[in-house]
């Protein structure tokens, strides 16, 4: 093969490993998952939260070089199975960071339940509020189950979304029920080799 071929051939074969990737992604991260949130291609919705000493953050003061994964969970405090994927992701946010993004998770806890979960699992990524339930409005996965006024009303589905640096959802996987989790060791993986 002669440099010019050799080179487009070289071209075709990236751009399909970089395809193949992208599915092995979805299939490997995001498997069993419902078709709620924000589309895909689109500018991610207006996150509107608060941070622990109750400051307003914006998607760009979270966003890395490279984007933003933002974990939605139902509760740091009454959910089991949030509690150890909190957990999860804080074990692999050091290698999650490494490759650029910056990572967030978010519930309709309090700042003061929020606060005790972060220092007890020495958490480091924020853990912000959204009492109002407007992001999870905004992102539109929040759980219809609960009406306004009951104690769980605001829970949205679990899941994530990966934002990219300029603002537009990559990636998201949400579920139905609240056992079922993206594994952060395969989202780790797959977003490595994008």
């Amino acid at each position: 093969i002669q440099g010019s071929s050799y080179m487009t051939l070289l071209q075709t074969i990236a751009s399909k490993l970089i395809l193949l990737s992208l599915v092995v992604f979805t299939h490997l991260s995001f498997a069993e998952s419902i078709d709620i949130g924000p589309d895909i291609g689109l500018k991610a919705p207006l996150l509107v939260a608060l941070d622990k000493k109750g400051q307003h953050v914006s998607t760009k003061s979270l966003t890395g070089e490279n984007g933003l994964i933002i974990l939605f969970f139902r509760s740091a405090d009454w959910c089991p199975f949030c509690q150890k994927h909190l957990i999860e992701f804080n074990k692999q946010a050091k290698n999650l960071k490494s490759l650029g993004y910056g990572l967030a998770a978010i519930s309709y806890d309090n700042a003061r339940v929020l606060n005790t979960f972060s220092k007890e699992h020495k958490i480091s990524y924020p853990l912000l509020s959204d009492i109002d339930a407007k992001t999870m409005k905004n992102y539109d996965i929040l759980n219809k189950q609960y009406q306004a006024g009951s104690s769980h009303y605001g829970i949205p589905y679990p899941g994530v979304v990966v934002i990219d640096s300029q603002g537009k959802v990559t990636h998201k996987h949400f579920f139905e029920g609240y056992k079922k989790r993206v594994k952060f060791t395969k989202l780790y993986n797959s977003l490595k080799t994008l």
